[in-house]
């Protein structure tokens, strides 16, 4: 058998998640190095409003991305569950599926917004001549990456899926590295600005993208990219968009809340809000990457061991998950809640640019993370539902904190206090789902301590 799946069903949980964990962990980070450097080198190189420009358009990458993860993280519950069940053929026409259709979509969706270029941004908040003049720079050049995004990051989730986590960190370093290397180059050497970032951008999508697809069809994956396999099967695609639509909706919930929030806060705070919170979301990101990176790792463990009837290797996988995942979220926080000043001021600006944006920012950034220490355990645990390939409880959690709660939240609070009011939808957001989030856990740890008493397979 294939090393990569074999050692998820056998290997010492705690060196299992270590291994599996860390590469992607890794990756996460770099990623979000480079979404920090870049912004940076933007503050840097152009001005702090237009860190608010590319904020503008932060979301809608979103939007491809939240079809990349939702195709690879559907399909990579299935592929983990068809090698944990030795079926490789249904785990190779999964990932024909899953690049198909993340090409499709990527495709149409540059058509449309190529279609509706100004009206996309009106709508996710560049109300300003200023915003809206760096936004169209950024947003003009990074469509014609929008296939490759949603390819990469359909095809890497799948990567991973097969226990090659190694693989999957490259990817994600190959893409990062490059976009630092050019980010300076485009900005500064050639004097490209926010253009620049964007190429930068672009190019690194296709060297990924170009770096997956040398892997799969190398020979080294126990997956096969097949050309029959990219067309639709009713039966595959059903069980990809039913385990990973929570996944999908997500991400685009994620999309409209900020949107919604970027639309808030100029009408309460200005440019100077949106700038803000495209630096706020960037450090919070950081923050949450190595959490990202255990749930990466944490998922086809979970789901090979759940398809392998192995269920007591899923509650120990889960419980070392949620302890690592919390310890991240409490490190993390804390360091955004003692230097906000000193940690927003590395963006650039000068005095007169940074005076407004750390008399908003330092206690809007304390406000936000209050109480993200629960935010690992959040996330963690809405991923075991995924990986158990429970849709409707994955749906919900996945949910609860950027739809359920914050999005009325947003809509309501700043009318009361304005734009206090916003921060204040953050903490709010993060007790009440990790409140949820508690609730479903505890029925699912009862209902695998059953299966195992009663010698059944869960369903």
């Amino acid at each position: 058998m294939h090393k990569g799946s074999h050692i998820l069903g056998n290997e010492k949980i705690g060196k299992l998640l270590i291994k599996l964990s860390l590469p992607a962990m890794v990756g996460m980070l770099v990623q979000a190095t480079y979404n920090l450097v870049d912004t940076i080198f933007v503050g840097q190189g152009v001005g702090m409003n237009a860190i608010g420009g590319i904020a503008i358009v932060f979301p809608i990458q979103v939007i491809i991305m939240a079809i990349g993860i939702g195709l690879g993280i559907g399909g990579s519950s299935l592929i983990s569950r068809a090698l944990g069940a030795k079926n490789k053929e249904l785990a190779s026409k999964t990932l024909g599926n899953m690049v198909g259709a993340s090409l499709a979509i990527g495709i149409l969706f540059t058509i449309i917004s190529f279609l509706f270029f100004d009206n996309i941004l009106d709508i996710f908040g560049a109300k300003t001549e200023t915003l809206m003049t760096y936004a169209k720079e950024y947003f003009s050049v990074i469509l014609w990456g929008i296939p490759l995004i949603s390819f990469s990051v359909t095809t890497n989730n799948a990567v991973r899926a097969e226990g090659n986590a190694n693989v999957a960190m490259g990817t994600m370093l190959v893409g990062a590295l490059l976009n630092i290397i050019l980010d300076p180059i485009f900005i500064f050497g050639l004097n490209m600005g926010v253009k620049g970032a964007a190429l930068a951008t672009l190019i690194s999508q296709l060297a990924t993208s170009v770096y997956l697809f040398a892997y799969l069809q190398g020979g080294k994956s126990e997956l096969h990219l097949r050309m029959e396999n990219l067309f639709p099967r009713m039966a595959v695609m059903k069980e990809i968009v039913k385990v990973g639509g929570a996944s999908f909706v997500r991400q685009i919930a994620g999309s409209i809340m900020v949107a919604i929030l970027n639309n808030a806060l100029v009408y309460y705070g200005g440019e100077i809000g949106v700038t803000f919170f495209g630096i706020a979301f960037r450090l919070i990101s950081f923050m949450m990457m190595p959490i990202f990176g255990i749930y990466q790792g944490f998922q086809p463990i979970a789901g090979y061991n759940y398809g392998a009837k192995q269920h007591s290797r899923v509650k120990e996988s889960l419980k070392l998950a949620i302890l690592w995942a919390s310890v991240i979220s409490v490190v993390g926080s804390a360091l955004l809640m003692i230097f906000p000043g000193q940690i927003m001021s590395i963006f650039g600006g000068n005095k007169e640019e940074l005076a407004p944006l750390l008399e908003m920012g330092i206690p809007a950034l304390r406000i936000i993370v209050m109480l993200m220490p629960l935010v690992g355990f959040q996330i963690v645990s809405a991923s075991l539902f995924q990986a158990l390939g429970k849709a409707l409880p994955a749906m919900i959690l996945t949910l609860s904190r950027q739809v359920i709660f914050i999005i009325p939240l947003i809509l309501i609070l700043p009318r009361i206090f304005g734009i206090n009011g916003v921060w204040i939808a953050f903490p709010i957001s993060d007790l009440l789902s990790a409140v949820i989030t508690l609730i479903y856990l505890i029925v699912e740890i009862k209902l695998l301590n059953k299966c195992d008493l009663e010698e059944f397979h869960c369903k």
